[in-house]
């Protein structure tokens, strides 16, 4: 009788009620539909991955851009893009300021427009008449009324040496409403130009305007060969990158690195826009600075800015930055927490920035 109880003890199955969850088949058939998901996922949690590598020297830059503006001399604005990942880093990027010389690439790319449609080509002469005139920057406001120069010559004096002059002359050429009405074309919602350059005065100030955001989207469609067509935005980028003026975004760079590039500079303004062609990670960049204490400090911040997004974008390159060249002798004292490792100046044979709208 005892052995019988111990064989039915022993010979028991215990069966599960049907109306019960089997717990460890769910918890099998769950791990399962989890891999499922995750393996379908992961086409699309690659990107993702690759954007938080990215993020990592971006997001550094956005901190350190945010940083530095609350210590500006005056009021600031600035933008850059890599070209190679897309990623922005910006401080008041569409804050509409005064564009100064830098209002002299959406003429020189109405120039280009109607070029390309036939209007006229680089052989084309233009009159000069006394309206066009202005002696802030540039010789040809020392040329007789009536002198005659070729479209080509127009431009490389607008761009490279900042001639007003040659501005006003192009203004008249291509028409003031048909640069405008491009740019809003082009989808630049912040500048403007309001009247021909007359450096005389404050008027100037709010006749020529525009934002950060403005001419990184119009050197971005430059450097991709997609302002007008490839053979103009290639021929515009020549131009800037023949520019004189190199004391600004250029300075605190390695030497040898080609920048397309325009300033712009009024009393109490300083401006630098352009395509950096750094290997293998180009990128734009638009600093804009108004309301300075002196422009000795906008040169030091613009300087900084530009220092700071090479070496940003060079790790974004994955690549170590190249050694930044020795300090310049305008830098002292007085030297802002932004500006610790100031810039080096350039050879002699590089003409200083001088004063232009």
């Amino acid at each position: 009788m005892g052995s019988s109880r111990r064989l039915r003890r022993h010979c028991t199955v215990p069966v599960r009620n049907l109306g019960e969850p089997n717990r460890r088949g769910c918890r099998t058939m769950k791990m399962r539909g989890l891999v499922v998901t995750l393996c379908a996922l992961l086409p699309a949690l690659l990107p993702l991955c690759a954007s938080a590598q990215i993020a990592g020297p971006v997001a550094e830059l956005q901190l350190q851009l945010a940083s530095i503006s609350l210590h500006a001399p005056g009021h600031v604005a600035m933008e850059i893009k890599d070209l190679g990942s897309g990623a922005i880093s910006s401080v008041n990027a569409r804050a509409s300021m005064p564009a100064a010389s830098t209002i002299k690439i959406p003429v020189m790319v109405e120039v280009f427009r109607q070029l390309s449609n036939g209007r006229f080509d680089f052989n084309t002469t233009v009159g000069l008449r006394r309206s066009d005139k202005d002696w802030g920057s540039g010789s040809l406001c020392n040329a007789r009324a009536g002198t005659r120069y070729s479209v080509l010559r127009l431009l490389k004096a607008m761009i490279t040496v900042s001639d007003n002059t040659a501005t006003n002359m192009l203004i008249r050429l291509v028409g003031r409403q048909n640069i405008n009405d491009d740019m809003l074309s082009i989808g630049l919602q912040h500048t403007r130009l309001s009247d021909y350059i007359r450096s005389q005065g404050d008027d100037i100030r709010y006749a020529l305007r525009s934002s950060p955001a403005d001419m990184v989207m119009l050197l971005e469609q430059m450097a991709g060969n997609e302002l007008i067509d490839r053979w103009s935005s290639r021929e515009m980028i020549s131009i800037l990158e023949g520019q004189r003026h190199n004391g600004l975004l250029p300075e605190p760079l390695p030497m040898g690195l080609p920048i397309a590039h325009k300033t712009g500079t009024l009393h109490d303004t300083l401006n630098d826009v352009g395509i950096v062609f750094a290997d293998p990670q180009p990128y734009v960049i638009a600093v804009m600075t108004t309301n300075l204490p002196s422009l000795s400090a906008g040169r030091r911040f613009i300087r900084g800015v530009s220092r700071l997004a090479y070496d940003q974008i060079e790790q974004l390159a994955g690549e170590a930055p190249v050694k930044a060249p020795a300090p310049s002798d305008d830098t002292g004292s007085d030297t802002p927490m932004w500006d610790t490792s100031a810039p080096a100046a350039q050879p002699a044979a590089q003409p200083a920035p001088t004063a232009t709208p």
